[in-house]
């Protein structure tokens, strides 16, 4: 089931989101608050949360504040990886954490922390246990990121890519699972602290892994997922066939659907990045996915599938 709907990624990251274009993210308050309203009018139960931040600062958390953005939300996001891209050490997690929660008076979500195995893989395995400890008890909701690791034929969602040296190449080892699907010294680490930590996976459009990685989460005793829906991949050839087969797969976690992405003809400049030129046009995404998987329409739809297996797929 649709437990709950992210707005964007990492707006506060430069490589997700134009801060030349929105240096004070005005353009993503006003766009965030739209997808916002867009997503309760469709479903006013389901939970909200803002796209989590990275780094963690509480002087975006504020812009936001200043912007009403915070009204219209249920829950904050927060990023972490401070043994591989930010300058704070693990032992901080609680503090990162209590931050941001003495700002807001809603949840503040973990949806995503990692630790690479680009130096060893005991580093990352102590990291995942370590990062554990360290979260279990102080966030409703934590992801690991993430389950496999980025295919070294496709590009990292960055900007400057190579230029940024180790920490470009850090992004290639984030899984608990290599490339080819083997398990690292983490898979062990993960499933023993599942009952702590879900995932967070994302799909690239008709991804060949996800077939794979749903057998993995069940064998990892996952509940909880974190994935995407990519605005700018609804404009390519059969965008709908592929977010219903991925949600299908999906339907017996617990998932948190992150809707991000600028097509790059609908953006003020030609990027993922972009502030979109009517940011309307987001929300209005975030609505029609909401509408078709986490609407009380589809929940009705899932529970006629399940009794009737030869109904039409449902993806509640």
């Amino acid at each position: 089931m649709i437990e709950a709907a992210k707005i964007w990624n990492e707006p506060n990251n430069k490589s997700h989101w134009d801060l030349e274009i929105d240096p004070d993210w005005a353009r993503f308050g006003h766009m965030a608050t739209l997808a916002a309203e867009a997503i309760h009018r469709v479903n006013p139960t389901l939970t909200r949360v803002l796209g989590g931040i990275s780094p963690i600062d509480s002087g975006f958390m504020n812009r936001m504040k200043e912007q009403d953005v915070l009204d219209h939300v249920d829950a904050v996001a927060v990023h972490g990886f401070p043994l591989d891209w930010n300058l704070w050490q693990i032992h901080e997690w609680p503090a990162k954490l209590a931050e941001i929660q003495d700002m807001v008076k809603v949840p503040v979500w973990v949806t995503e922390v990692g630790v690479s195995s680009f130096g060893a893989e005991e580093v990352q395995a102590w990291g995942l246990t370590r990062s554990a400890e360290l979260l279990r008890g102080h966030a409703p909701r934590i992801h690991w990121y993430s389950l496999y690791d980025l295919p070294t034929a496709w590009e990292a969602t960055t900007r400057h890519r190579e230029a940024e040296g180790s920490s470009y190449y850090r992004h290639f080892h984030m899984g608990l699972l290599r490339e080819d699907g083997t398990p690292k010294l983490a898979a062990d680490a993960f499933e023993r602290e599942a009952d702590t930590m879900g995932l967070c996976q994302w799909f690239h459009y008709q991804d060949h892994r996800l077939d794979d990685a749903v057998r993995w989460m069940r064998r990892l005793g996952v509940r909880h997922v974190r994935t995407g829906l990519s605005w700018a991949d609804s404009f390519r050839p059969q965008a709908t066939e592929w977010f219903d087969r991925q949600m299908e797969a999906l339907a017996e976690f617990d998932v948190t659907i992150t809707f991000c992405f600028t097509p790059e003809h609908r953006g003020i400049a030609p990027h993922h990045t972009s502030a979109p030129v009517e940011p309307q046009e987001f929300a209005d995404f975030c609505a029609a996915m909401v509408e078709r998987y986490a609407s009380p329409a589809a929940k009705t739809a899932a529970d006629a599938h399940h009794e009737a297996p030869l109904c039409a797929p449902s993806f509640w």
